[in-house]
């Protein structure tokens, strides 16, 4: 197959892999589409609702297009009013509408019946014509009967290939989700082999002897050792995996299993150390509207939402940490040679005094007082995702260690 054939909904992909994987998650846009009614309010927030969740995840560019489509479509309801609280009456008053003008319909048959008969247009018989346009006559219907056959034949080969796909991708599909599942299990297990066991799993970075991997953490670091810990804000869809790489790029568009994934993963700063602990440890991922990834992370703006969920778990996989939301903020990505505080470039505090400095810039910005507040030695935890507000916008929420 060529690169040109590895076209789905319109999308071009550079690998087979990827095609497929494309074709997987159109399979199954299809099948919720047969099981809901978009243009149904009340199916559609109920779909929005599953979506969020996570209980439709998908792979690749296909699946978040529709996932944007349904984003839009439940933006639309609400400009109009409509709420997952009241879709359900919206819905059934248009159901009794559309009722109520099929009966009407209903009871003029014999006068619609009369107007299409008067309406319908004769033809006179093939011998009324010269034999000039008899020939024109039945070349045309060569030409068409020639073309429904091919139709005909081509829409078989496509109907007998996509059967014969939609076998091997559901296999695949299955696989897919059953793996994503089984991932949050895999937390805190110990499946591992005998030869795993006996390994250990203390391994050397530079000069540096690191710890011994926690037994919640060693199943899912075997799977994949670019695991550094594990993000989890209760009440919320954050509950992932954090990896980390030695470039910040890798995990903008895969995933733990290391497959393309638009999602991405959420990924520690590749100049951070999870041992010894760096001064400030800064986590990316994507703002999805989905609600995935950090979507749900500007539900911070709101002073009500942080005071709710102020409590963040962010274990490295060699120890386990509590942090308190501190400072809530926007920013931006600026030019390298801008002079004004650069949150991302905070890693490490060499002095008390450049900690209080960066601290008081955080401060300045902060959408409003968490009166929870830093000295020099403390832990330092920030949460960065992309701020839709304005260019190049970051949106960010920092927390200070509390155990």
């Amino acid at each position: 197959m060529t690169a040109n054939e590895l076209t789905v909904a319109g999308r071009r992909f550079r690998t087979q892999a990827d095609y497929e994987a494309a074709l997987r998650d159109q399979k199954k846009i299809d099948f919720i589409k047969s099981e809901t009614e978009l243009d149904n309010p009340k199916q559609l927030f109920e779909l929005f609702k599953e979506m969020q969740s996570g209980k439709y995840r998908f792979e690749t560019v296909i699946g978040n297009d529709f996932d944007d489509e349904i984003f839009e479509r439940i933006k639309k309801l609400k400009k109009q009013g409509i709420t997952a609280e009241n879709a359900g009456n919206i819905a059934d008053k248009k159901n009794r509408k559309s009722k109520t003008a099929k009966e009407s319909t209903a009871r003029k048959p014999a006068k619609v019946k009369k107007e299409k008969i008067n309406k319908k247009k004769t033809y006179g018989k093939l011998e009324d014509y010269d034999r000039n346009m008899q020939e024109q006559i039945l070349g045309e219907l060569k030409r068409q009967e020639k073309k429904r056959r091919i139709i005909v034949i081509l829409a078989s080969i496509v109907a007998t290939l996509s059967f014969g796909y939609f076998g091997v991708y559901y296999f695949y599909s299955a696989r897919t989700n059953a793996e994503y599942s089984q991932l949050a299990e895999l937390k805190g297990s110990d499946v591992l082999s005998d030869a795993q066991k006996k390994s250990g799993f203390s391994i050397h970075k530079e000069s540096v002897k690191l710890p011994d991997v926690l037994d919640e953490y060693k199943t899912l670091y075997q799977k994949n050792k670019k695991l550094i810990g594990w993000l989890k804000i209760d009440d919320t869809l954050i509950d992932y995996p954090v990896m980390q790489t030695s470039d910040n790029e890798y995990y903008l568009d895969h995933n733990y299993n290391q497959e393309y994934d638009k999602n991405g993963s959420l990924f520690l700063d590749c100049d951070c150390n999870a041992f010894p602990q760096s001064t400030n440890l800064i986590i990316y991922g994507h703002h999805m509207k989905s609600g995935q990834m950090f979507g749900g992370l500007q539900k911070y703006a709101k002073e009500s939402y942080a005071e709710k969920h102020s409590i963040i778990q962010f274990d490295t996989i060699y120890e386990k940490g509590t942090y308190q939301v501190m400072y809530v903020f926007r920013s931006k990505v600026y030019n390298e040679n801008d002079i004004v505080f650069k949150y991302y470039q905070f890693i490490e505090a060499n002095s008390e005094e450049e900690f209080n400095s960066y601290m008081k810039e955080m401060e300045a910005v902060s959408l409003y007082d968490t009166e929870v507040t830093a000295s020099f030695g403390d832990r330092i935890l920030t949460l960065s995702t992309c701020d839709y507000s304005q260019d190049d916008g970051r949106f960010v929420v920092v927390a200070k260690r509390i155990k």
